[in-house]
């Protein structure tokens, strides 16, 4: 039970480690977006979406013109085709949102609980337009394990027995906090997030960075919704998607902006999440109340960083304050 426990938590951890390091990278940029939430519901739509027409295209249907969804042709499509059309539908939230708050100037925290309303409602239509069947069939790709796992014992299925986007998952997260500490990007990004007006001055399009940075972040957010749908609920979407988006960008405050460190408070959020599962003779509202554990515990480590007081601790100084050159 302890391993399947943690399993369940890492695969569900995996969700809030796709929101949590796209958010994380949007911040670092000085963005504040709220509208995670939202993007991770078109991130999860749109893959779905881009599932079902694939389906409809490869599936050989049969002389009564009913289709046979096992015949499904060429898994890496079935794979690709969702990530790319999830990728791409979140992209699209962080250009409006992008477009609102840096060209427009509009309020950062009114922007993103717009986005996520709007998102949340687009990514309802979507859905309905589609059958379960016909983008739930991928999932048997998405959760396909290394072949050689079980073999291994518990090694195996604490460490191979995952599907490609929780190692995916990993890989982003790894990947967004190596190019933030030591790649020239990573130090024009945290400038424009730090002091936006003395990076404009060095010659650094804080723009450019704020755009490309909520972009990139909002499609690998995206991800984390696709995640969920076809890897934790296999690809039976019948749960609200968004709560796990607040709590991604909980997650951000709790690893202190620190995608390598989300690794790791991804798989303890996930924990906290499931636990009511796993604990028996407990009513269903104190099963919510549970759910709230991932809460408290950023608050708690909010309240540690902000006793503590250190500086790598803090938020960037100029998140979710917009950038008016001319008063440079």
């Amino acid at each position: 039970m302890i391993i399947n426990f943690i399993v369940s938590a890492v695969r569900i951890g995996m969700v809030f480690l796709f929101g949590s390091t796209g958010e994380t990278l949007t911040e670092k940029s000085g963005h504040l977006n709220l509208g995670i939430p939202g993007v991770m519901c078109v991130g999860a739509a749109s893959g779905c979406l881009a599932e079902a027409l694939y389906t409809r295209i490869a599936v050989i249907p049969f002389a009564s013109g009913e289709a046979d969804y096992s015949r499904l042709a060429n898994p890496v499509l079935a794979i690709l085709l969702p990530i790319l059309a999830s990728c791409f539908g979140a992209v699209l939230m962080g250009v409006i949102y992008s477009f609102l708050t840096v060209t427009l100037r509009a309020n950062q925290n009114v922007t993103g609980l717009a986005l996520t309303t709007f998102g949340i409602g687009v990514a309802d239509y979507i859905i309905s337009t589609v059958r379960v069947e016909e983008y739930g069939y991928a999932t048997r790709f998405f959760t396909t394990s290394l072949p050689f796992a079980e073999k291994l014992g518990w090694f195996g299925r604490l460490f191979l027995s995952y599907g490609i986007m929780i190692y995916l998952a990993i890989a982003i997260a790894l990947t967004v906090s190596f190019v933030l500490a030591h790649t020239r990007v990573g130090l024009h990004l945290r400038a424009v997030g730090e002091n936006p007006a003395t990076a404009d001055a060095a010659g650094v399009s804080v723009t450019r960075y704020r755009y490309l940075a909520t972009m990139i972040g909002s499609g690998i957010a995206g991800l984390g919704g696709l995640c969920y749908v076809m890897d934790t609920l296999h690809g039976n979407w019948e749960y609200v998607i968004d709560a796990l988006g607040w709590l991604a960008i909980a997650l951000v405050i709790f690893t202190i902006w620190k995608p390598h460190i989300g690794v790791f408070g991804s798989i303890l959020f996930g924990a906290l999440y499931i636990a009511s599962s796993y604990i028996t003779g407990v009513s269903t509202a104190n099963k919510s109340l549970l759910k709230m554990l991932p809460y408290v515990v950023t608050i708690l480590v909010l309240i540690v960083t902000s006793i503590r007081d250190k500086k790598e601790d803090r938020p960037p100084a100029g998140l979710g304050i917009n950038y008016y050159r001319e008063e440079r």
